[in-house]
């Protein structure tokens, strides 16, 4: 009787020593699943504000209100660069703090080391002359302070109404040209016989061959990969 107690054990111990060594066996084969590094490419915002509603100076005086539900900024990629992924709302003062004109896109970038806005989306313009600018994609150039788009664009003002595919102007839109154009016009805009014209009221034409400033073609050139969207 005894033997076979031993006999018993013996067997059962054999089987439950074979079994845990099995469990070890198969913890030690269990790979872990890690993700891959992350890199530049692939980097996150640095840093992100909702609910964003700020004045912005320029050489001391208050320039801009900005506006906006959503804004990152991330400075690891090249160039750097502050996003507005879900829509801006720009208001432009003059030198007494009155509205100048209103400025709104579905999103907007914003390159700081070449000190350059990009607006996509549905791009819209009201300055206090009365003019809207209406547009898909258009670029805001902080150094030579012009504005310019490569795509179909619309201009209408109380007088007249323009079309064209190339649009170029100054910040405050004063003066602007829309090429490759089609529109309506006063007749003293093409025949000239309004001798008493103010000359300092924007200035339209549909000329085909309006030569293209340089440095906006520079850089849809230069910048064509990295001023894509991100």
């Amino acid at each position: 009787m005894e033997g076979g107690i031993i006999r018993y054990f013996k067997y059962y111990f054999g089987v439950g020593m074979m079994s845990a060594l099995f469990l070890l066996s198969a913890c030690d084969q269990v790979q872990e699943h890690t993700a891959p590094a992350i890199n530049d490419k692939d980097s996150v915002a640095m840093m992100t504000t909702y609910g964003l509603n700020t004045l912005i100076s320029d050489s001391g005086v208050i320039k801009y209100r900005i506006i906006a539900e959503r804004w990152d900024v991330n400075t690891v990629r090249q160039p750097s660069y502050w996003e507005f992924i879900k829509g801006v709302f720009f208001e432009q003062f003059d030198e007494k703090f009155h509205v100048e004109a209103y400025v709104q896109a579905d999103s907007a970038w914003y390159y700081d080391q070449l000190k350059l806005w990009k607006l996509r989306g549905r791009v819209r313009i009201r300055n206090a002359n009365g003019l809207v600018y209406r547009s898909e994609e258009l670029y805001w150039d902080g150094s030579s302070h012009e504005l310019y788009s490569n795509v179909f664009s619309r201009v209408i003002t109380p007088e007249r109404a323009l079309e064209g595919t190339y649009f170029r102007s100054n910040e405050n839109m004063s003066r602007y040209i829309v090429s490759n154009s089609k529109g309506s016009f006063q007749s003293e805009d093409i025949t000239g016989e309004n001798k008493q014209a103010d000359h300092s009221a924007p200035v339209d034409t549909a000329k085909v061959d309006v030569p293209k400033r340089q440095a906006a073609t520079k850089h849809a050139a230069n910048h064509q990969n990295t001023l894509s969207k991100p």
